[in-house]
């Protein structure tokens, strides 16, 4: 996980992750990784338009972001 979190913050492509969040909800988010710590990442997340922390934990997926101009797959 952390591969691919690394990669897409150093090329400043967005990702979307499924995440946990602390009230037991999971919530579909497109992010732009901006820092990572041991534990948690920083990222803005699209969905708020804000900076905002997430537990490393509680990202159950990550993926790339296909744009329609895309044509290797």
């Amino acid at each position: 996980m952390k591969y691919i979190l690394r990669k897409h913050m150093e090329e400043k492509a967005p990702l979307e992750i499924i995440y946990l969040s602390e009230q037991g909800k999971i919530t579909q988010r497109k992010i732009q990784v901006v820092e990572i710590y041991p534990g948690h990442i920083h990222a803005f997340c699209f969905l708020r338009q804000t900076k905002r922390t997430f537990k490393l934990n509680n990202i159950l997926s990550a993926r790339l972001i296909k744009t329609k101009y895309d044509r290797s797959g």
